[in-house]
């Protein structure tokens, strides 16, 4: 196939779309207000491409209208970050603010619409090749950062608009996909905690009579770039197990390292040093071995199962008592293992318990099956996407891929 030509990012957008945030000292954190107009920072551009609208701050309006009115983005401007975290993008979205203000670290680039789309570009910038250029180009003394006139200058391949937005459609229907995925999960596990929550009270158990309790080595493996999970406290994520803070470990070294014990699905896992009360249930299908500074507890009895025990742990009388028992060291703080299984656990009442324990157990399966789902969804969009947008990978060619995979 014959490769696609190029033409500069600066052609595509807009008269004056291509917009760096406002330098020196005309934003700053003295500058923000509790109400105003939103300021647009890499940590709003950091969930895998998706525009992130939680922790957002705010400056007045009056200075969204004065100093600062050049630097605005307005949804569906493209947004990138120039400096720090390079490679960082996503779309304004539209549902929840007419206007943004850009951090000293984000450009805006506004898309001329006879000339190219949106949602193309985006993908442009999702490609690992777009990602690396961009490196290449910066200035890395101090912070790594690239200039406007840089970003308008990087190679952006020309095709014609009705085949971008074909491929556009074709990545976006993976992207709605994993975001209803996400939606799901998410509620799922709303509805878990809530339910928790409202069930009747019983006295508090003894956590050794309802859990088996082990450790994990207090060594660290040589890591490799495949192979079984070294699962690291990091990735205990709010009840959720996030993979992409764990390192992997040869098949020699898993061996030993699983002779105490190797983490079940439904196992709790959670950190007994530094990062204290945080927790996570063990997810089918994950061959791991527990990390340093974590332990688990396994269910010794289907009428409280592994869920109900997450959601016990992460209670806040257990957090309490977490807190309560700590013992505080000069350099970490740790829970005392031994002690453990003598703690109080709040739980349901005893006739509540199995109920509560089978639905809490169905509805983390849902969650954990939409998240698996995803994992295959984004394998998927990023091995067509450099193809895609370059035009190595014809574009129906991708279509059927897509609708195979649901």
């Amino acid at each position: 196939m014959t490769a696609v030509r190029t033409r500069p990012l600066k052609d595509f957008a807009a008269p004056d779309g291509l917009v760096g945030g406002p330098l020196g000292s005309r934003l700053g954190k003295r500058d923000f207000v509790p109400e105003g107009v939103p300021v647009i920072r890499g940590q709003n551009l950091a969930g895998d491409g998706y525009f992130a609208s939680a922790g957002l701050v705010f400056v007045p309006a009056a200075a969204a209208d004065g100093a600062l009115a050049r630097h605005l983005a307005v949804p569906g401007d493209l947004v990138l970050t120039q400096r720090g975290t390079l490679g960082q993008v996503g779309i304004v979205p539209a549902e929840i603010h007419e206007r943004y203000v850009l951090s000293p670290a984000q450009a805006r680039i506004r898309v001329d619409p006879d000339r190219a789309d949106t949602r193309f570009l985006y993908y442009c910038f999702r490609d690992p090749a777009m990602v690396a250029l961009l490196h290449s180009r910066a200035v890395n003394t101090g912070v790594p950062h690239v200039t406007p006139e840089v970003l308008g200058g990087l190679p952006v391949p020309a095709r014609p608009l009705p085949e971008q937005r074909a491929v556009a459609e074709v990545l976006g229907a993976l992207d709605d996909k994993i975001a209803a995925n996400a939606r799901t999960a998410a509620t799922c596990l709303e509805l878990a905690d809530a339910s928790f929550a409202v069930a009747p009270a019983g006295p508090p158990a003894r956590l050794g009579e309802v859990a088996e309790l082990h450790d994990g080595p207090h060594a660290t493996p040589v890591k490799t770039a495949s192979g079984p999970w070294f699962l690291s406290i990091s990735s205990l994520d709010a009840g959720r197990l996030d993979l992409t803070a764990s390192a992997h470990l040869s098949e020699e070294d898993f061996a030993r390292w699983t002779r105490r014990v190797q983490p079940r699905t439904g196992d709790v896992l959670f950190s007994y040093e530094t990062r204290l009360g945080h927790a996570a249930l063990m997810p089918p299908g994950v061959r791991a071995c527990l990390g340093r500074r974590m332990a688990l507890l396994r269910a010794k009895t289907p009428s409280a199962g592994g869920a109900l025990l997450l959601h016990a742990y992460l209670s806040p009388a257990f957090q309490d008592e977490i807190g309560r028992r700590t013992l505080r060291g000069a350099t970490v703080d740790r829970l005392p293992l031994g002690d453990m299984p003598d703690w109080p656990l709040p739980l349901p009442a005893e006739g509540e318990r199995a109920g509560l324990s089978a639905r809490l157990e169905a509805l983390h399966a849902s969650a954990a099956q939409a998240a698996a789902e995803n994992d295959t969804l984004a394998a998927l969009r990023d091995t067509l996407l450099p193809g895609l947008v370059s035009g190595r990978v014809p574009v129906g060619d991708a279509a059927r891929a897509v609708g195979a995979a649901g």
